[in-house]
């Protein structure tokens, strides 16, 4: 009987320890929840003093406040990397960083390097973001936990005479082949208008030494994501700046953007198939030609005229579908360069 009498007390005491590291645990990770900074918003800074007061503004102006702001001034050789430092005495949620110029690329990576959200989400200094924007998107990740990426409206070009707002409807896409192709996620690529669980980025950063980086990186990034979603709220103001960190180069630029979305084709394997995706890549190579003049990288899939006609794109390109069976693909560039001689190069 003592025996059983000390097994038992024994096995009280395992019980009792079980409870406590259980209990320690959930505390632990109730901690963590609670105190784990919710967004960090990355913004890289290049010779912006017109208008980075306008996109800082916008941000400490959001009605959420869970957030840390990281200007990264990339050796911006006007004053708006002593007005970041300004901002930074006033406001504790902002962090500097200061390095030598290296593109928007390296100072979104530098930003990565530093953030500490759950989520994360970048802001070109050009632009700035509607009222409660980031109260509808945070809000909406807490009902959601599961999404990866969250993807709202654009409006471009604003206050000028092309303005408009640009949205992608209200769905979840577990399947990133059909976000991709469907939701045509190719012709928004872009990466400010779209929140990210952090952890997405861990083995991932946008390429330095390329234009149109957001083309090359979105696709890796889907390779990690489980689920996307896309919602009609919130709004991203993109407006244009000709001396900001974000212009683009005529024929490198199309050149990287044409190199991105070849590579795309080959890794959905439909790089020989005809799809609308295709038609959309096929325009890009037209314009690489004609900056560029060197030889085109798309291939020439395999298609009949019967093939082009259920095709959801312009009464243009299936013109250019039909010269591209009759003549291949060289000599479309070719001739499309002599109809357009000044439409891609400058």
């Amino acid at each position: 009987m003592p025996r059983e009498g000390g097994r038992d007390q024994k096995k009280a005491k395992e019980i009792a320890l079980s409870v406590k590291n259980g209990v320690f645990f959930c505390i632990a990770a109730v901690f963590h929840y609670l105190c784990i900074m919710k967004l960090s918003i990355i913004i890289p800074v290049y010779r912006v003093e017109a208008t980075l007061a306008r996109c800082v503004d916008s941000v400490r102006g959001q009605s959420f406040t869970d957030y840390e702001m990281i200007l990264v001034d990339d050796g911006s050789p006007d004053r708006s990397g002593a007005m970041c430092d300004e901002y930074a005495a006033e406001d504790s949620r902002i962090i500097v960083i200061h390095k030598q110029n290296g593109g928007l690329s390296s100072a979104r990576n530098r930003g990565l390097d530093r953030a500490q959200g759950e989520y994360v989400t970048f802001l070109d200094s050009d632009d700035f973001l509607g009222d409660d924007t980031l109260a509808i998107l945070m809000s909406r990740l807490g009902a959601h936990p599961d999404y990866d990426i969250l993807e709202y409206p654009v409006y471009w070009h604003y206050g000028g005479m092309d303005q408009r707002i640009q949205k992608f409807g209200v769905k979840e896409y577990s399947d990133m082949r059909a976000y991709w192709l469907d939701c045509k996620a190719y012709t928004h690529t872009y990466a400010c208008n779209k929140v990210y669980r952090r952890q997405l980025f861990d083995h991932v950063r946008f390429p330095e030494g390329v234009l149109y980086e957001d083309a090359h990186t979105l696709p890796r990034l889907l390779q990690h994501a489980h689920l996307v979603a896309t919602t009609e709220e919130g709004l991203y103001y993109y407006t244009s700046n000709p001396d900001g960190i974000t212009m683009r180069g005529d024929g490198k630029g199309l050149t990287d953007l044409l190199e991105a979305h070849v590579a795309q084709l080959d890794h959905l394997g439909i790089g020989h198939e005809l799809t609308e995706y295709y038609c959309h890549v096929l325009n890009i190579q037209l314009d690489v030609y004609g900056a560029t003049r060197q030889p085109p990288i798309l291939a020439k899939p395999s298609f009949t005229s019967h093939d082009i006609s259920p095709l959801q794109v312009g009464h243009k390109t299936k013109v250019k579908l039909r010269m591209l069976k009759l003549l291949g693909i060289k000599n479309l560039c070719k001739l499309h360069t002599l109809l357009h001689p000044h439409r891609g190069a400058r």
